[in-house]
């Protein structure tokens, strides 16, 4: 993970716990939300990696127990080995298969979760973070008015938050920072989405963003 994306991402794990008057928050604040924010998420990735362990068990021992009654078993002597039989994917097994596959990609989510962890106490990912902060804070009337202006049909209080903080972070560094090309910080708008929002949020993102470079940027 690079740091920079680090940077963005730990922002919005804090832009969703901070109320409007972030400006009264410090920086000693920000690390502070951050720590627990992280510590949350790393604690709901390891609940999720011991549901799939248990899934598996799961699976795994229905299997032997289907195994051991199949008739093709039962009729050979005790002290033989099972023989592989075939199994009917039912729709037990595809539940616990869709649950399983779920949990996995959350675990997956985790191994980035534990270098966000890490990449938190640099240095650099911290003053990117702080100084997307406050340039949200210098210009968040603006940054929302843009929101709003695009958003055709929503009221800016009515969104996802996840989505307008999204929004947020992306337009504070196209807009007012400007220092990383425009497309990577779409794709990583786009990114955030995929991961923490609806399926509906990454075009949704994307066409306000695009707007905004147009005509802003």
């Amino acid at each position: 993970m690079q740091a920079r994306r680090a940077s963005r991402e730990l922002a919005l794990i804090l832009f969703s716990q901070l109320d409007k008057n972030l400006e009264k928050y410090k920086n000693e604040d920000f690390s502070t939300i951050i720590l627990k924010s992280v510590r949350t998420l790393i604690s709901n990735s390891t609940d999720e990696v011991s549901m799939c362990v248990s899934q598996l068990n799961d699976i795994k021992n229905q299997i032997i127990e289907f195994e051991n009654h199949h008739e093709d078993n039962l009729s050979r002597p005790i002290d033989c080995d099972n023989i592989p039989v075939a199994i009917p994917l039912t729709s037990d097994f595809e539940a616990k298969i869709d649950a399983m596959l779920n949990a996995a990609e959350k675990t997956l989510s985790a191994l980035d979760i534990a270098e966000l962890s890490t990449l938190s106490n640099q240095e650099d990912v911290q003053e990117y973070v702080m100084t997307i902060c406050a340039q949200y804070q210098n210009h968040k009337d603006e940054i929302d008015k843009m929101i709003s202006e695009f958003a055709f049909g929503w009221d800016i209080e009515r969104l996802f938050k996840i989505d307008k903080d999204i929004l947020r972070i992306s337009i504070t560094e196209l807009a007012f920072i400007k220092d990383a090309p425009h497309k990577v910080v779409i794709d990583e708008a786009l990114e955030l989405a995929k991961k923490y929002s609806t399926d509906d949020s990454p075009s949704f993102i994307n066409g306000i963003l695009a707007r905004v470079v147009e005509k802003y940027v």
